[in-house]
């Protein structure tokens, strides 16, 4: 059997039994889209690359408690939560704020240079917005929108129902938009 053809659990299983190595396929699997979490969360490339690290450390130091009954990926994310929230923890205690850098983008050529300032501008008080959010909010966007995961993951994810966790979007979507708003509004003074 090929190695791409072993699911995520069968992976992480052979991990959990000593063969480390195997670990490798997963971090090539999901490094990038662990980066795009963190980085979403922080606005910083260093502190994500960082982040993503302590996944996978944390990966290794709890392999014990994988069960292989869900999801791995949801597995990984609850590692990723907490590391995200003590993160966050550590930053507010010493004081800082990440900072809030450019977003990189990427448009097709066919797109007129206003076009482009357009969007870059859209992108970047979105961004601002997103920012003005609570971690908690921010999170269960970007975990939403941004890494793809459904409801019922996220429900597991922050012990919640489905319900709850589509209250909890909208809820910070409604707020994402209301500061989006604002940010508009005074753009334009």
């Amino acid at each position: 059997m090929h190695l791409d053809a072993i699911s995520d659990n069968g992976l992480m299983l052979k991990v959990k039994n000593g063969d480390v190595d195997k670990l490798g396929l997963l971090f090539e699997r999901y490094n990038k889209a662990l980066f795009g979490f963190f980085y979403r969360m922080t606005q910083n490339a260093k502190t994500s690359e960082d982040l993503v690290q302590n996944v996978f450390l944390r990966i290794l130091k709890y392999k014990h408690t994988f069960t292989g009954e869900g999801k791995f990926t949801t597995w990984m994310y609850h590692l990723a939560r907490n590391i995200s929230i003590d993160h966050h923890k550590k930053q507010s205690r010493m004081g800082y704020k990440d900072d809030l850098s450019q977003w990189e983008n990427q448009l097709p050529e066919e797109v007129s240079t206003e076009d482009k300032m357009y969007q870059q501008e859209d992108i970047r008080m979105l961004n601002a917005a997103l920012g003005r959010l609570s971690p908690e909010k921010r999170e269960i966007l970007i975990l939403s929108r941004y890494q793809g995961l459904k409801y019922k993951e996220i429900g597991a994810l922050m012990d919640c129902s489905e319900g709850a966790v589509k209250v909890r979007i909208h809820r910070a979507l409604s707020d994402l938009k209301d500061i989006y708003k604002k940010l508009e509004k005074n753009q334009q003074l």
